[in-house]
């Protein structure tokens, strides 16, 4: 029977979990598990607003009511659902449709309501996340050590919350929906009950695997045109070298490989079950993504320009930790790497998102100061985080309404999720966008079109090309690159011709390459979080992608 069990966050390091079993074999457990939901079940759910006067009910539901909520409606509308949802909406001029979000644990889905009668009705899939598509489900335990198994829940690369183990019953919450997964561990078979807000909705049944899994034996080679304003080129490329490099392991962990030149897709393929629909988090390659809005809101006037100083639209809880050093951080040595935080240690992204039991941003701000701001650019996560919260206590309208407004729907991007600071309020700068491989070549494109797509001007050619200077060099970089506005520069030697490309860059082998000599955007994704093959995607460019396109 599925219950309801509050969030007590137990977040766990490298995204695994310890849990022990004493009546089952370590031979039984050791290995991957596959499977699917039910054939009865999908993983969606419903959000309707019914109206009644100047009234308004509320439901998320799946086939049954899930939460239901009274409130009064008006044009903004914002309700705490339970501890882990939300949901914010603002209606439009007219009063046909409601843009908003759902909020579960720190990520943020948009969904757009539709009006018929006196009801706005929407859907919200979560089919698009890799690790919860019914084709790829899956529970990889790898490991055994004196504690019990390690395992890897659904995919690798997520976190799991509020874990509990007790013999051959589990139950855990996953962490980008909040979903929540009761079943017991059996040798050949695993059955989770999935919930959300303590009500059933869907049944999982995982299988062992018998034979050995090839890593990406999975293609899937998209020649459908789908509607998202990217034309396919009549001159295909061809990459057979690395397919087979792929499928043969000799190249890890691939899971999507884009080109586009001249502004049309000439090469699309995706590995390990991967698909044209689904989202893949970006990690800190979405930190060019954080420049682009800082862009924006100077081109809308919200901010003046990159010297405005930090500490004028810090909280004023928070304005004790400012010193005559940190007086001094502007926009511009955010966006640069280069404010003189400790990011190695007090400001680094893992000791305040982990280790420190105060508010992320109140642990950044009492770091200390290890440079005068400007002198010295050193990689840290803290200082786009910085700038989120800069930019948020600027507007008058939710931060992720404004990114959707004047960045996501303008290139008609409307698959992707959002995660926030440990508010869970305040989009996350620092890295986490999730996104599909498509739609982070549109954001290359826009870039490569000096701010353009379809015509319409989105970011100004001024920021475009501000952004792409070569403003400093990250100094604790072995190849000390340089950097513009969360850019990284980097030059490739191909049959002895250099070719210089502009870059985006997320842990595990997200990768967006701008090459304006060629009029070329690439996107690589990868899932190579713990195996050190993070820059593979880097080789794969130089080896395979660039020599082809030089022919």
């Amino acid at each position: 029977m599925f219950k309801y069990r509050s969030c007590l966050l137990f977040f766990l390091s490298m995204s695994l979990f310890n849990c022990a079993q004493p009546q089952i074999s370590d031979e039984d457990l050791i290995g991957e598990w596959t499977g699917k939901l039910t054939e009865t079940y999908d993983l969606k759910l419903d959000i309707t607003i019914e109206l009644k006067g100047e009234e308004a009910i509320f439901r998320l539901s799946r086939k049954k009511d899930l939460i239901v909520e009274k409130f009064k409606f008006d044009n903004k509308i914002k309700l705490d659902l339970d501890d882990d949802i939300t949901f914010s909406g603002i209606v439009n001029k007219n009063k046909s449709t409601i843009n908003g979000f759902i909020g579960l644990q720190r990520n943020l889905y948009p969904i757009k309501l539709s009006r018929e009668g006196n009801h706005y009705t929407g859907e919200l899939s979560f089919m698009m996340l890799h690790h919860l598509n019914p084709k790829n489900i899956r529970l990889s335990i790898e490991e055994v050590n004196d504690n019990g198994y390690t395992i890897y829940p659904m995919l690798g690369s997520f976190w799991v919350n509020d874990f509990k183990q007790e013999k051959n019953k589990i139950s855990f919450k996953d962490y980008p929906t909040g979903f929540e997964f009761e079943g017991q561990i059996m040798p050949l078979e695993m059955v989770f009950d999935v919930g959300i807000a303590g009500n059933f909705i869907a049944e999982v049944i995982l299988k062992k695997n018998e034979m050995e899994r090839k890593q990406n034996l999975n293609t899937v080679d998209n020649e459908i045109k789908i509607n998202d304003g990217w034309e396919l080129s009549e001159n295909r490329l061809d990459l057979p070298q690395m397919q087979t490099d792929i499928q043969r392991d000799s190249l890890v962990g691939v899971e999507g490989v884009l080109i586009a030149r001249n502004g049309k897709i000439l090469y699309e393929k995706y590995f390990a079950g991967f698909d044209v629909n689904t989202t893949h988090n970006t990690r800190s390659a979405s930190k060019s993504i954080s420049s682009a809005i800082i862009g924006i809101a100077i081109d809308n006037n919200i901010i003046e320009s990159v010297d405005e100083k930090l500490y004028d639209f810090i909280p004023y809880d928070y304005q004790y930790t400012k010193d005559s050093l940190k007086a001094k951080i502007t926009i511009k040595h955010l966006l640069t790497m280069s404010s003189g935080l400790d990011v190695n240690n007090k400001a680094y992204e893992g000791y305040y998102q982990n280790e420190s039991d105060d508010p992320w941003l109140k642990t950044v701000l009492e770091a200390p100061m290890v440079h005068e701001p400007g002198t010295y650019t050193d990689y840290g996560s803290a200082n786009p985080f910085l700038l989120g919260i800069y930019l948020h206590n600027r507007l008058d309208i939710p931060l992720e309404f404004y990114m959707h407004e004047k960045l996501f729907s303008p290139l008609g991007i409307t698959n992707y999720v959002m995660n926030t600071d440990d508010t869970g309020i305040i989009p996350y700068f620092g890295g986490g966008l999730s996104l599909t491989p498509r739609d982070m070549l549109k954001f290359g494109q826009l870039y490569l079109n000096e701010g353009t797509w379809n015509g319409e001007q989105i970011i100004s050619k001024s920021w475009i090309q501000e952004s792409f200077k070569k403003h400093t060099k990250l100094q604790d970089f072995q190849d000390k690159d340089e950097y513009g506005y969360f850019w990284y520069h980097h030059t490739y030697m191909v049959d002895g011709k250099s070719i210089k490309s502009i870059e985006a860059r997320g842990a595990g082998g997200q990768f967006i390459f701008v090459v304006p000599e060629l009029e070329v955007v690439a996107v690589i994704t990868a899932g190579n979080y713990r195996n050190g093959k993070t820059n593979q995607s880097l080789e794969i460019f130089r080896d395979y992608v660039l020599p082809a396109l030089l022919k």
